[in-house]
């Protein structure tokens, strides 16, 4: 079975899967549109979070059998299509399960005995016992919202801690020695702190919002290492300011886009994050509560074992049939070498034409990158070839400077300016023209390098 890597995982990932006998692809930068010409090779695929995977990309993988999601979510995948299409869906909430459990707890320890502010203050030379009295979690009750892996490891924390907890999880019977099931009503009548361990889904949107509040007979802590989207941050910063909500750990936020490589679309920050960023009730951070140095191995080990054990006996059976197809071909051939072919044609019946397609992305590179050259060698002072790439501010700066240089060609510094605008353009036409067109695509195109 050939697979299919789109995001850089532990290297354990890939060199066991070798071994199982997997055949393994690496391609972590062509887009999604350059992926998707290419899909229908492939049995299955293992990514993060790079891109969606919507119903284009799913119609492309004509003989994809699984997607391998190397964490808990499968948010960023069309999840029902897939599973109309027959491909199997892999996650591996048990690989950072510890790692949020214990994140959760830090937050909620670090809230409660106000860590980050008495942290500041001694760096500033305050020294405040009295004021800085911390709260205990024993003799409190913890409410956990979803109680799947996240949800019962958490719970299994809490253990040491004489606190009595309980969840709400829309399955039944979940409930187990180290927490309560209760309903929901029941959990904001009794809960001083709430942590959220919830999956994205529709009926999870805005879960976290002005009236599910309200519904809490106490005020009380609050936790999120799920999904941002589960809260409304608007109603969140309501309830801290009036006290409704005594303050709130977020390792994750609304505002996040589904890469979580870029937190904001526009440069202003909102409001409601400003509010966040500047209270000592509230501590944030960068959706790293399953983000382990032993999260990151515990994460592939799961999605290689649930790979092997659903698919290795398919994929013996299929390197056995192309060991008998490739021993027929062999056969075959050595019986065309005893018996010459009088009309010097191909008599081997199994024999197949493969071909190699290049991406688009790729010949659209060597296209720009061939004329782009060119134009840097022999017309680079005026900065031609900058404008094939899109670079315009840099071509219309190079252009000027040459103008200045033909009109002040009467003296020597004329020269010499149109003479430097001129090598620039020859080194940068040279190296494009050497470099390849996926470095060429990766430098210039996708992450648009400037000069040389």
């Amino acid at each position: 079975m050939k697979i299919l890597h789109l995001d850089k995982n532990h290297p354990l990932l890939i060199e066991q899967l070798n071994a199982a006998g997997f055949e393994n692809d690496e391609n972590y930068y062509a887009p999604k549109e350059a992926i998707e010409q290419m899909i229908h090779q492939y049995d299955g695929i293992i990514l993060r979070s790079r891109f969606k995977i919507d119903k284009t990309f799913l119609d492309a993988a004509t003989n994809l059998k699984f997607i391998g999601r190397v964490g808990a979510g499968l948010e960023n995948i069309d999840c029902e299509y897939a599973e109309q299409k027959g491909i199997q869906l892999i996650a591996a909430p048990e690989g950072n399960r510890t790692a949020v459990a214990e994140h959760a707890l830090g937050m909620l320890l670090n809230l409660m005995n106000k860590l980050k502010h008495v942290d500041l203050e001694v760096q500033q030379g305050i020294w405040k016992r009295e004021e800085n009295r911390g709260i205990e979690i024993e003799g409190k009750t913890i409410g956990i919202i979803g109680y799947g892996n996240m949800g019962k490891a958490f719970a299994q924390r809490l253990k040491g801690f004489n606190c009595k907890v309980i969840c709400y999880d829309i399955k039944p019977n979940v409930g187990d020695n180290n927490a309560q099931q209760v309903s929901l009503s029941q959990l904001q009548l009794q809960a001083d702190i709430v942590s959220l361990h919830t999956p994205q889904t529709e009926s999870t949107f805005h879960l976290i919002n002005k009236e599910f509040i309200d519904g809490f007979s106490k005020s009380f802590w609050f936790i999120n290492t799920a999904r941002g989207k589960s809260v409304n941050t608007n109603d969140l910063v309501e309830a801290l300011k009036s006290g409704k909500i005594k303050g709130a750990g977020l390792d994750v936020l609304e505002y996040e886009k589904s890469s979580f490589e870029n937190m904001f679309s526009e440069n202003e920050l909102p409001e409601t994050f400003q509010y966040l960023i500047q209270v000592d009730n509230v501590l944030l951070s960068p959706h790293i509560a399953g983000w382990t140095i032993e999260s990151k191995e515990k994460l592939a080990q799961c999605i290689v074992d649930k790979i092997i054990t659903s698919f290795k006996n398919n994929n013996h059976i299929q390197s056995e049939n192309q060991s008998v197809q490739n021993e027929t071909i062999q056969q075959t051939n050595n019986s065309n070498q005893t018996q010459p072919n009088p009309y010097h044609t191909t008599q081997n019946p199994t024999y197949q034409p493969s071909y190699q397609s290049v991406p688009k992305y790729l010949q659209d590179a060597n296209s720009k990158k061939t004329l782009a050259g060119i134009l840097g060698i022999f017309l680079g002072h005026l900065g031609i070839h900058k404008f094939i790439l899109g670079y315009n501010t840099e071509g219309i700066i190079m252009l000027i400077i040459s103008l200045i240089g033909y009109i002040s060609a009467c003296f020597l510094i004329g020269y010499f300016i149109v003479g430097a605008m001129a090598l620039i353009g020859l080194i940068e036409g040279i190296i494009y023209l050497t470099k390849s067109d996926q470095d060429f695509y990766n430098e210039y195109i996708k992450n648009q390098k400037g000069w040389f």
